[in-house]
């Protein structure tokens, strides 16, 4: 069973985002106040794994959750493992369901620029909110059995 070390948000789109410790996540709609957030949207939440950020600090940058775009940073819970449609529990009442893996980066962010490589592309999943409800650092992950 996996757990959130970050929540994360930004007010503006392709900026890093800060670790805010909790949220709201809002049916439908994805994490309140952050510019990602839509109801026209199917990627309203993203996922990265604080192993894939591990990586890019094995490659010498000092990076830290949120800085890849992420809203939610998991441990232990394999995002890769996931399929088109699973449905992920977080915390007491909060329902996503993983609609896409990985993304297509048309501009190159900064970090890619540093390193030639960034996580979120391969790495990296996103999900809308069937039911939403607060989340926070520590909440529990599970994996919704069809």
């Amino acid at each position: 069973m996996g757990h959130i070390t970050a929540v994360c948000l930004s007010l503006k789109k392709q900026t890093r985002k800060n670790n805010v410790n909790k949220g709201l996540l809002v049916d439908n709609y994805g994490l309140l106040n952050d510019a990602h957030a839509s109801t026209t949207y199917h990627r309203q939440v993203s996922l990265l794994s604080q192993k894939s950020i591990d990586k890019m600090k094995d490659k010498g940058l000092e990076v830290k959750a949120g800085d890849f775009g992420e809203n939610l940073t998991t441990q232990n819970i394999d995002l890769s493992a996931l399929s088109i449609g699973n449905r992920l529990k977080i915390g007491a009442t909060a329902i996503l369901e993983v609609t896409q893996k990985g993304k297509i980066c048309h501009n190159p962010c900064a970090i890619y620029h540093q390193v030639g490589d960034c996580v979120m592309p391969t790495e990296g999943i996103f999900a809308r909110v069937i039911r939403g409800g607060q989340v926070k650092i520590g909440d529990e992950i599970k994996v919704l059995l069809d």
